[in-house]
């Protein structure tokens, strides 16, 4: 039986125990336990810093309609 993690367990994971992401769940959950809740936030807002400096250094892309 073949599992879309991102489309079968949105409600909660469908195969238990045999869960292949099982060890992610485990190292999520010690980050969150060892991680204060400060830093979380200065990571996120430093990700969404490079977010808008890498959109920042593209160029434009100009949409045309079809005519």
């Amino acid at each position: 039986m073949e599992v879309n993690c991102a489309v079968d367990c949105v409600n909660g994971c469908v195969l238990g125990d045999r869960c292949p992401n099982l060890k992610y769940t485990e190292e999520a959950a010690k980050f969150i336990d060892d991680t204060p809740l400060d830093k979380m936030l200065e990571m996120a807002d430093d990700a969404v810093r490079k977010r808008i400096m890498a959109r920042a250094s593209q160029p434009p892309k100009w949409v045309l309609p079809e005519e």
